[in-house]
């Protein structure tokens, strides 16, 4: 199959909305209502083709497809890109945008415009997008869009009449949202004659055939058997297969402006794909290199050991292929003295941290244990130069350096009015400063607050839910760094320094969380034949102590009667046996002590 289309009757547009507003379920009826599956095949959330999507109901990955629909006789081909609505996923949101020309911006009728709906329609009106904003679940009887369309024009300053109205379950009103996307989105811009330029924005790697390069064509055409140019890896490759996501992979001869599709070519090394990276001609006229993505900056990072200490390089590769296809995973080798070999990894949040573990496990079969979450710091060293702290145990002794600062985000959350007092006493509580506050409706605010990160990664969003009855959602924007008073908590086992539990945090609560450790890592850690002391300490000074008891065996249970000198010798050498013990014996951390931190309520 070889069939192009002109520019002028391609769309590329994406799906964007907050969680659990139904994105996939309209992406599903898209494929049905263009043909791209038949009724045989069809099933929910088609294009969640990973199980831990499925088992979840989310979308953590964005995807591709090509559809085709003739409207006034002519034929079209829709390329559309499904994205998560999770905050953890906005890095592959803003990937996918970049491949688009227009958004279908979803919004639940019955709950209205959240907080990642917002975000989301302000990342596409960066890209000066054109954006169709459609009412989702009108069949539902609490469905409110007349309502929620007010709030349209007062928080995202869209025209409330261009909004259209739809059931993605029943399929009431699709057809019209796929006319709107063929007269209001603009057809792709570039010149077919001109040298090849393409976007890598995604990737994969099958263990048949290579790396499947997802590509964007912006300039020229790409045919099979060219002869491609990675202008970042500097690498060239000929095109043996190429294609279209219909949704399945179907070849095609010859890729051309503004289509979508994938391009094989045996590729073996991961480091030698790059997402955001060009492809271009290797011979002849090359074009430039497009501006490709912005780093992504980790909210949150973590330490990932294998359980077996001979899994160290497999777990290198394994994270290798999984940063092929999740390009926002940032990591770099450590060692710890506990758990030996293994990487401090960078996340977007502690969904994201969940989802790799997971992913990882079930996708290479290893066994990982992580540590202890923990945001990034920056110190001014004494010549003024900045350094970025990514895990406790890199902090060094408070003399040689002059200040340390943490991350602080501005936080957008959106609460039902009866819910106000609450979420500012939980905000306060949390070090946070109030910005503002925002009425979208009679029911409905935005609440804005400069929140430290550190405070909100662990139970804040928990706490807002129940806080909420359910009803907040929250959003936070990439964080800055401020000075703060913050200490390293050490945690110390029988006299030694446990390095994969020391944390950072604010002097004031420094005690309280060292106490709030200690409870936990008594219950973890097993009683052994002499006494353990579990101490946190800042610096020298000890502000907390817990002790486990000895196992005990009752010496003198012979002794029936008779001189009390006798219990006394038996008692005063089981004491020194226990002295001698302590002095030699090594104490076993469990693996699971060193996560029990988070479940440290403080």
């Amino acid at each position: 199959m070889s069939k192009s289309f002109p520019p002028e009757r391609i769309r590329n547009f994406s799906i964007i909305a907050h969680i659990d507003h139904g994105k996939s379920t309209l992406a599903d009826r898209f494929l049905e209502m263009t043909g791209a599956v038949d009724s045989r095949n069809k099933q929910a959330q088609q294009l969640d083709s990973m199980d831990i999507e499925r088992e979840r109901g989310i979308t953590i990955k964005a995807a591709a497809v090509s559809l085709t629909t003739t409207v006034d006789g002519e034929e079209y081909l829709l390329n559309l890109i499904d994205t998560p609505g999770h905050v953890d996923f906005a890095y592959e949101v803003e990937k996918s945008l970049q491949a688009c020309e227009g958004a279908v911006l979803l919004i639940d009728a019955a709950q209205g415009i959240q907080a990642q709906t917002v975000a989301n329609a302000m990342l596409a009106m960066e890209q000066d997008m054109t954006i169709i904003p459609v009412f989702n679940k009108v069949d539902l009887p609490h469905a409110r869009p007349e309502e929620f369309a007010g709030e349209l024009e007062n928080t995202l300053l869209l025209e409330p009449e261009l909004a259209l109205h739809c059931s993605a379950k029943t399929g009431q009103g699709v057809d019209t949202i796929i006319e709107s996307i063929i007269d209001r989105i603009e057809h792709p811009q570039g010149d077919p004659d001109a040298p090849l330029q393409a976007l890598i924005f995604d990737a994969k790697y099958d263990e048949y055939r290579g790396i499947v390069v997802y590509l964007r064509i912006i300039n020229g055409t790409l045919r099979k058997g060219d002869i491609a140019h990675t202008i970042g890896v500097g690498a060239d490759y000929e095109a043996v297969d190429i294609g279209k996501f219909m949704p399945k992979m179907v070849p095609h001869d010859i890729l051309s402006v503004g289509e979508v599709g994938y391009f094989i070519s045996n590729i073996k090394k991961l480091e030698d794909v790059r997402v955001g990276d060009t492809i271009t001609v290797a011979k002849g006229e090359q074009a430039d290199a497009l501006k490709g993505y912005r780093e992504p900056q980790p909210m949150v990072w973590c330490g990932v050991f294998p359980v077996s200490s001979g899994d160290f390089e497999n777990l290198r590769s394994a994270l290798n292929q999984l940063k092929l296809n999740d390009s926002s995973i940032i990591f770099e080798p450590e060692s710890s003295e506990a758990l030996g070999f293994g990487f401090r990894c960078g996340f977007l949040g502690l969904l994201h941290m969940e989802i790799v573990q997971e992913r990882l496990e079930r996708e290479s079969g290893l066994s990982v244990v992580q540590t202890a979450p923990s945001v990034p710091y920056q110190i001014v060293l004494k010549d003024g130069s900045v350094k970025d702290i990514r895990s406790p145990g890199a902090l060094p002794d408070p003399n040689l350096f002059e200040d340390i600062q943490e991350p602080i985000v501005s936080t957008n959350i959106l609460v039902p009015t009866e819910s106000i007092g609450a979420i500012m006493s939980l905000c306060a509580e949390r070090r946070g400063t109030f910005l503002r506050q925002d009425h979208l409706s009679a029911n409905r605010v935005m609440l804005t607050w400069d929140l430290p990160l550190a405070e909100i990664i662990y139970d804040f969003y928990d706490k807002l839910k129940s806080g909420t009855k359910g009803y907040g959602t929250m959003n936070f924007e990439p964080p800055r760094f401020e000075s703060a008073n913050l200490v390293k908590l050490r945690i110390l086992v029988s006299g030694n320094d446990a390095d994969a539990l020391s944390t950072i945090c604010h002097a004031d609560n420094a005690q309280r969380r060292g106490r709030a450790v200690l409870k936990v890592l008594r219950k973890e850690i097993p009683r052994h034949q002499f006494e353990i002391s579990l101490q946190a300490a800042v610096g020298g000074k000890i502000l907390a102590r817990e002790n486990i008891r000895a196992l005990s065996k009752n010496v003198t249970a012979k002794c029936y009667g008779g001189d009390i000198t006798r219990k006394r010798k038996l008692l005063s050498k089981q004491k020194e046996g226990k002295k001698r013990m302590k002095s030699i014996g090594n104490v076993e951390v469990p693996q699971k002590a060193f996560l029990s931190v988070l479940t440290t309520d403080e």
